[in-house]
C-alpha cells in the first residue's frame, strides 16, 4: 500500500480498500496457506483502552499468521506519562515489527506513526476505528455480494464508529445515512471529506435526525453504544436524548425484508438495541465480531510482510550511525 501505517480508511484510494477486503475473504476462506506469512515477527498491542475484541482479534490474528503478539497495557506504558510517545515508538521499533495500538486521542496514533519506523495501526481512537469498519464491510460484502449502491443506515452517536463507516462507505461506493439527534452529529470535517470521496465513487452520505428516513428501505442498520468509554457522566443525560433512537422491531420493519443488523459490540440491551432484534434473524453481529480477526489480519499482513526480522540498526560504539 502507498502508506506504511493504517491509522484511517482516508488514507488509502479505494481500490487499495477493496484489495484488502479480497485479501481478507481469501484468508478466511484458506487460512492454512496463511499459517506462516508472518513467521517470527512480532506485533506489539498498547492498550490505553480496555477490549475484548480488539484483543483478542490481534492476538488471535497474529499467532494464525505464524507471528508473536505482545501485549502492552496501561500500566506498563502510561503513554505521555510515564513515557513520551516518542520514546516508546522509538524503543518499539528496535524490538518488534509491527505496532497497534488502541488510545484515547487519535494524535497518539499519528505521533506513533511518525516517530517508528515500523508499521503502526490503529486499533481505535476517539476520532475513528478503523478496523471495525473493514471488518464490517467485510461483512456486508459476504451477506450481501456488494457494497456498492448498498443503503447502509447508523442510527445513534456520531462517533468514531460512524465516522469510520462512512469513510469506508464513502471509499466503497455505498449510500450511508447517519441519524443521530441535533448536536451529536458526527464530526462536520468528517463528514465534509466522506462526501467528496462519494462524489468520485458513486456512494452517498446523508444526515438526518429522524432514524425513520434513514431506516426507510435500508439494505444494512448499525448502532453503537449511546456513550462510549470516556463519557460515562454522560450516560444517564445521553439515554433520554437518544431513547426515540433504539433499534428495535418497529425500526427495523422499515428497512428492505433482507436487512441485517450490526452493532461493533459491546451492546447495552435495552438501550440502544432490544434483545429481539440482535439475537433475531437479521442479526449478524457476531459474524461481524469475528470477521474482525480475518481483516485484520489482511491488515497486518500487508504492513508487516516486508519488515525484517533481524536489526535494521547498525552500532559503532554507542551512537547509532545508520537505519
Amino acid at each position: 500500500m502507498k502508506s506504511q501505517d493504517f491509522l484511517s480508511i482516508r488514507d488509502f484510494p479505494p481500490e487499495e480498500i477493496s484489495r484488502l477486503l479480497d485479501s481478507a475473504q481469501k484468508i478466511k476462506a484458506k487460512p492454512a496457506d496463511y499459517a506462516h506469512a508472518l513467521e517470527g515477527k512480532t506485533l506489539a498491542m498498547i492498550f490505553e483502552k480496555p477490549s475484548l475484541r480488539t484483543r483478542v482479534s490481534f492476538d488471535v490474528g497474529i499467532q494464525q499468521l505464524g507471528g508473536h503478539p505482545v501485549y502492552l497495557s496501561p500500566a506498563e506504558i502510561n503513554l505521555g506519562k510515564r513515557e513520551s510517545v516518542y520514546d516508546v515508538a522509538k524503543n518499539l521499533e528496535r524490538m518488534v515489527q509491527g505496532v497497534m495500538i488502541r488510545t484515547f486521542a487519535h494524535e497518539i496514533v499519528e505521533q506513533m506513526a511518525k516517530h517508528a519506523s515500523v508499521p503502526v495501526i490503529n486499533g481505535l481512537t476517539d476520532y475513528s476505528h478503523p478496523c471495525q469498519a473493514m471488518a464490517d464491510y467485510l461483512t456486508i460484502l459476504e451477506v450481501k455480494g456488494k457494497i456498492a449502491g448498498l443503503k447502509i443506515a447508523y442510527v445513534g452517536d456520531g462517533n468514531n464508529v460512524a465516522h469510520s463507516l462512512m469513510f469506508a462507505g464513502a471509499q466503497l461506493g455505498a449510500h450511508v445515512w447517519v441519524a443521530t439527534p441535533t448536536k451529536y452529529e458526527p464530526d462536520p470535517k468528517a463528514t465534509r471529506w466522506a462526501r467528496a470521496r462519494a462524489e468520485q465513487t458513486g456512494g452517498q452520505i446523508h444526515l438526518t435526525a429522524k432514524p425513520e428516513e434513514a431506516a426507510e428501505g435500508a439494505d444494512v442498520i448499525y448502532t453503537d453504544v449511546w456513550a462510549s468509554m470516556g463519557q460515562e457522566a454522560e450516560a444517564e443525560k445521553r439515554k433520554k436524548i437518544f431513547r426515540p433512537y433504539q433499534v428495535k422491531a418497529k425500526l427495523l420493519a422499515l428497512a428492505k425484508e433482507d436487512v441485517i443488523f450490526m452493532h461493533c459490540l459491546p451492546a447495552h440491551r435495552g438501550d440502544e438495541v432490544t434483545d429481539e432484534v440482535i439475537d433475531g434473524p437479521h442479526s449478524v453481529v457476531f459474524q461481524e465480531a469475528e470477521n474482525r480477526v480475518h481483516a485484520q489480519k489482511a491488515i497486518m499482513l500487508e504492513l508487516m510482510k516486508d519488515v525484517p526480522i533481524e536489526s535494521r540498526w547498525k552500532t559503532t560504539g554507542k551512537r547509532p550511525v545508520g537505519r
